[in-house]
């Protein structure tokens, strides 16, 4: 299944296959660092507003697929605030990935991440902000990069394919 996460709340783009997309709906509240979904509810955030099974759906996915203004080299506040809202895909332990400590994996899916960074004005050093973003995201998640484009409105988006 594909997971797309997005900032665009007139979500328009063709997606080919099992899909589920999260985009603004409603009130979102960010992750407060209560451990619940760790600790409480395994895998499940324990506010409900709508986005707590991010993490479910995460589990299920096998590719992830981020849709986003590019704010300064990161993604939009909103796909931030999901993507934090999901740390419950991951595992409290840590485990040593490439040299570094790393949460551990908690489900047996492997992640393949893509990027679409949508904004008038991206620099070259926002670009490379976004890509050391993106692999440190893979890398976090135990998955791999498969894309990362940028394009200079959401508007182009309308023509991909995911």
């Amino acid at each position: 299944m594909k997971l797309v996460i997005t900032d665009l709340k007139d979500f328009s783009i063709s997606i080919k296959g099992e899909h589920r997309i999260i985009k603004p709906q409603g009130t979102i509240h960010p992750c407060f660092g209560c451990f619940g979904c760790w600790v409480k509810t395994p895998g499940q955030c324990v506010m409900h507003d709508g986005y707590e099974n991010t993490g479910m759906y995460m589990s299920k996915c096998t590719e992830l697929i981020l849709i986003s203004q590019c704010c300064y080299g990161g993604v939009s506040p909103f796909v931030k605030t999901v993507q934090d809202r999901a740390i419950s895909y991951i595992h409290p332990d840590f485990v040593i990935r490439k040299g570094e400590m790393h949460h551990k994996r908690r489900y047996q899916n492997v992640i393949a991440l893509s990027a679409y960074f949508y904004g008038e004005n991206i620099t070259e050093q926002e670009k490379k902000t976004a890509r050391n973003l993106i692999e440190a995201n893979a890398d976090n998640y135990d998955g791999r990069v498969k894309n990362i484009y940028f394009y200079k409105t959401a508007k182009e988006l309308e023509d991909i394919l995911l």
